[in-house]
């Protein structure tokens, strides 16, 4: 019995031997027959791989030219040479007859891209926002802005977020969809900007002697532009008071420069009414 058992399991396994040696048989000529497309596919991979390098450069350059922006000049280099590379292995997965893999890839590729969307789309937001500020340019660095409730110097822009320096020495930094999605005031490309000061008075027949004493201060004042109008008129009686509205322009493209003549002017103002005694 111990005999007869032994040939039957030599039996099974040089079945089992002669099965792997037709299937390695069967590879070993299905890879001969598959390897000029092989190579190919290998020419068509180092072909896109080479002209993936060269376009890397020539884009990045052509963004340099357009934004100055380190930052977007590589992402938008690195994008082109990342789809190029992927370009080139589909086309090599073709040539070796591998649709299906290709379909799976590509599917696979989708689903990730969807799950990573949803993961990520305040980074996408801000990233695709960093883009646009960059291409449009509403500001730039070294400009004064005003936005999201904070006024500063625009010290750095990235791609997720902007970085301002406000007058206190404070760094607020901002994400760029917050800055993209409302308004900017741009001081720095407002070089005029028009001061409007109101001041109460007391109703008396020395009414055209204050608006005198106010366009004096006014006009000595360095900062005030001259050939711009300089005004003041004379609303709104409450009671036994009226508001006096005093309106002239500065030069903005200086930070600091319309918040002292601000000051200044109220100071002077306010002064030499009392002096005279109308205050």
């Amino acid at each position: 019995m111990n005999m007869h058992y032994s040939h039957i399991l030599a039996g099974e396994w040089t079945g089992y031997q002669d099965l792997i040696f037709d299937k390695l048989y069967r590879w070993g000529v299905a890879a001969v027959k598959m390897l000029p497309n092989l190579v190919v596919a290998i020419i068509v991979l180092l072909m896109f791989w080479l002209f993936a390098r060269l376009m890397r450069r020539l884009v990045y350059r052509l963004v340099w030219k357009m934004t100055d922006t380190v930052a977007i000049s590589g992402l938008v280099a690195s994008t082109v040479n990342l789809l190029l590379l992927l370009i080139g292995l589909f086309v090599s997965l073709n040539v070796l007859r591998l649709d299906k893999a290709v379909t799976s890839m590509l599917a696979g590729a989708g689903i990730i891209g969807l799950a990573l969307g949803f993961a990520f789309q305040d980074l996408t937001a801000n990233f695709i926002s960093g883009i646009f500020i960059t291409f449009r340019k509403p500001f730039s660095v070294g400009h004064i802005i005003e936005s999201n409730g904070f006024t500063g110097t625009v010290n750095n822009i990235q791609l997720r977020s902007t970085t301002m320096i406000t007058a206190d020495g404070l760094h607020v930094i901002i994400p760029n969809k917050d800055i993209f999605q409302k308004p900017i005031i741009n001081h720095s490309l407002t070089p005029l900007r028009r001061i409007n000061l109101t001041f109460t008075l007391p109703v008396s027949d020395r009414l055209p002697e204050a608006e005198k004493i106010m366009l004096d201060i006014v006009q000595k004042n360095k900062s005030v532009i001259p050939k711009r109008p300089r005004t003041v008129r004379f609303d709104s009686i409450d009671g036994g008071n009226v508001k006096a509205l005093l309106c002239c322009w500065v030069n903005n493209e200086q930070e600091g420069t319309y918040e002292d003549t601000v000051h200044e002017l109220i100071v002077g103002v306010t002064s030499e009414l009392k002096k005279a005694g109308i205050l």
